[in-house]
């Protein structure tokens, strides 16, 4: 066990060495590495950074829930226990009748109109705080709670839902088919440098193959090599958006201050870093993986 991690160790070295033997050109390769990343990495969180403003702006999705006329003050009480007992229901709030009736006096102006009315038309109300912003999951819970008796009407505004999910799916959808395409690239550019590198050490490698030396102990390097230059384009990924970010905030707080408004753009969490590196260094792995695979068998002692 001790020899097998001590081996790995000195090939770890061995592929800081090589790095840092050709400073201009590993960095180079890194910077190109770390801007590709950067791109959908960077739409990626600009689409969560839209969406906690549209949450803002727009406020919490919420299901205004009316009471029949002739409900009673136990079936009120019935259907908020059975609001608050919803899986899908975040909080709630009651909106007795006379509040109602108190709140359309103020917002309309016609106070003297309502004070003429002979009884209180507005039922009982509850306002329903949905924990999922879905616009499906929003018009599967109303569709619900019009079935429970004693409820007259349900009412959501699902538009806004709507629009901002379809505005999300695009952007997801653009997202993936960018970093899909920058991975490719990614792997090509792994693969043509261990190319490269195979064909510079050619007569090492024979000779090791000479004194019996087997391909895993003789891909090794190449694959550490692949895996450390992706994970430090990784990191320079982070660096870009990181900085990008912050400078975009030094910004963006003359303008929140216009508006009255804290939103700043939010960073890369936890998950999404040890993701973003963990992705890739799986790129340069890979992308070393099938160079060494292609190059590796054609080189023969002679």
């Amino acid at each position: 066990m001790k020899g097998w991690l001590f081996h790995h160790l000195q090939v770890l070295r061995l592929t800081l060495n090589r790095l840092r033997a050709t400073p201009v050109a590993s960095l180079l390769s890194i910077l190109v590495i770390g801007i590709a990343l950067s791109l959908p990495t960077g739409g990626y969180i600009l689409l969560k950074n839209v969406q906690q403003l549209s949450r803002q702006l727009v406020g919490s999705p919420q299901i205004s829930v009316f009471l029949s006329m002739n409900a009673g003050q136990t079936e009120v009480d019935s259907v908020g226990r059975q609001l608050q007992q919803h899986p899908a229901v975040s909080r709630i709030e009651f909106v007795p009748r006379d509040q109602a009736l108190l709140q359309l006096q103020k917002s309309t102006g016609l106070a003297d109109v309502v004070g003429g009315l002979a009884q209180n038309p507005l039922p009982h109300a509850y306002i329903v705080y949905p924990k999922s912003s879905d616009a499906r999951e929003l018009e599967k819970l109303r569709d619900e709670l019009r079935t429970w008796p004693k409820l007259e009407h349900v009412q959501l505004d699902s538009a806004w839902a709507r629009k901002l999910d379809a505005l999300l799916k695009f952007g997801r959808l653009a997202v993936l088919i960018l970093a899909a395409l920058l991975s490719f690239a990614l792997v090509a550019i792994t693969f043509n440098t261990i190319r490269l590198q195979i064909l510079t050490q050619r007569e090492e490698i024979e000779v090791s193959k000479l004194i019996g030396a087997s391909n895993g102990f003789i891909r090794r390097p190449f694959l550490y090599f692949g895996l450390v230059q992706g994970l430090l384009g990784g990191a320079a990924a982070w660096l870009i958006i990181s900085i990008s970010l912050s400078l975009l905030n030094l910004s963006l707080s003359d303008l929140t201050q216009l508006y009255a408004s804290n939103f700043r753009l939010q960073h890369l969490s936890w998950g999404d870093s040890l993701t973003l590196l963990g992705f890739s260094a799986y790129l340069g792995w890979l992308g070393a993986l099938l160079s060494v695979a292609q190059h590796l068998w054609q080189i023969e002692p002679r």
